[in-house]
């Protein structure tokens, strides 16, 4: 199957940009935690606040980008915003500075996502839809397959006991994560090109709001907001894992390993969705991600830890690309910002209290508590999105 150029192209960039994000995401808990001493609330707090804040402007570029017919500026202004304030990192003493710039960073992200995501619906037919977005998914988690290696290896380099970086050392390796992101806005700037569908009717008037879309997308989005509930930030997983005898210099390397298996699981299930349906493949993706948190709830040896990420990479591989795809599939062209939009709102409403409540469950009654209690909420939204 030939992909479009700017499938490819937006692929590229997603590879180049999460190189750059994810130098630092696996190293950020145990920055926190260890040098900045930052407690389980206060992680969950920084993470929680930023995607929220990520998902409430996906809404707002998403419509714009419907309104006014254009979807790569508000993309490469995303990226921009993210090229800049990753650096800062560099400079932060205190976790409520790392908050500022984990705001800035993920505002980027909202400004992007939305119109990136419609583009590329845009740019395919329904029938390689899901292959489409499989595929950036794969780009976007082989990125976080390089950039965890780059940050294991300058750590390594630079760390004088690798299991106690000072703050020093650690943002030394920040420094070096705004180099592929900027490359990425290179390959915005000449390889992606604007879609011009011509299917903006007067009876087809884009407005902020859900009165003109059909009643199972509306469902689907109230499925999604309570998945998320129980779908805390990934820093936790990071944190339960050195819990279980991981050290800190080995975590990107665990983190390589839950993105080689995403990048083969999204090229899978994002195919797989063209030829049997997205709904079966999102149930799937949904029951194992409810079997790997109740399993991180009884861990207590490293290998267990390796295990269980692997097994979660497969949750992405058949639901992340696929839930885009399903949302593609259910609105029409014109609208497809404003639907990404409301899709990540859904997901911003319930992602800043689902990081916050697992954050203050695991302080109050303990890590596996905290994990069983996210496991249970995420069997509900599977037993509700049956009726989609």
């Amino acid at each position: 199957m030939t992909l479009p150029r700017n499938v490819l192209a937006l692929s590229a960039v997603s590879l180049l940009n999460d190189t750059s994000s994810e130098i630092i995401y696996p190293l950020l808990p145990a920055f926190l935690a260890l040098s900045l001493g930052a407690s389980p609330f206060a992680i969950g707090l920084i993470e929680g606040f930023a995607e929220s804040v990520a998902s409430l402007l996906k809404l707002f570029s998403g419509y714009l980008s419907d309104k006014f017919a254009n979807r790569k500026l508000p993309v490469l202004a995303g990226y921009a915003l993210a090229a800049i304030t990753r650096p800062v990192l560099a400079f932060v003493s205190s976790w409520p500075q790392v908050l500022a710039v984990r705001l800035s960073d993920r505002a980027g992200k909202g400004i992007r996502g939305a119109p990136r995501d419609a583009l590329l619906a845009d740019s395919v037919p329904e029938n390689e839809r899901g292959f489409a977005f499989g595929f950036n998914r794969a780009s976007d988690h082989m990125g976080a397959v390089l950039g965890p290696i780059a940050a294991f290896l300058l750590l390594w380099a630079f760390a004088s006991d690798h299991d106690a970086p000072t703050v020093g050392e650690y943002q030394r390796v920040f420094l070096f994560a705004s180099i592929p992101v900027v490359i990425g806005l290179l390959v915005i700037v000449f390889f992606v090109h604007e879609e011009h569908p011509g299917e903006h009717h007067e009876s087809e008037t884009v407005r902020l709001s859900l009165a003109g879309f059909g009643p199972d997308f509306r469902r689907f989005l109230a499925v999604i907001a309570l998945f998320t509930l129980s779908n805390s930030t990934d820093a936790f997983l990071l944190l339960r894992a050195g819990q279980a005898g991981i050290s800190p210099v080995l975590l990107p390397l665990l983190w390589v390993t839950l993105h080689v298996s995403k990048v083969a699981s999204s090229l899978i299930g994002g195919s797989l969705s063209d030829r049997i349906g997205r709904k079966k493949l999102i149930v799937a993706g949904w029951t194992v991600y409810a079997a790997v948190y109740l399993g991180f709830a009884f861990v207590d040896h490293a290998w267990q830890c390796w295990a269980l990420f692997t097994i979660y990479g497969i949750y992405f591989g058949l639901s992340e690309g696929v839930e885009k795809a399903f949302v593609a599939d259910m609105v029409p062209r014109a609208k497809r910002g404003t639907a990404f939009g409301l899709y990540n709102l859904a997901f911003g409403i319930t992602v800043f209290p689902a990081s916050l409540l697992f954050g203050l469950v695991w302080n109050a009654a303990g890590a596996p508590t905290a994990f069983i209690s996210s496991g249970i909420v995420s069997l509900i939204a599977i037993a509700m999105l049956f009726t989609v």
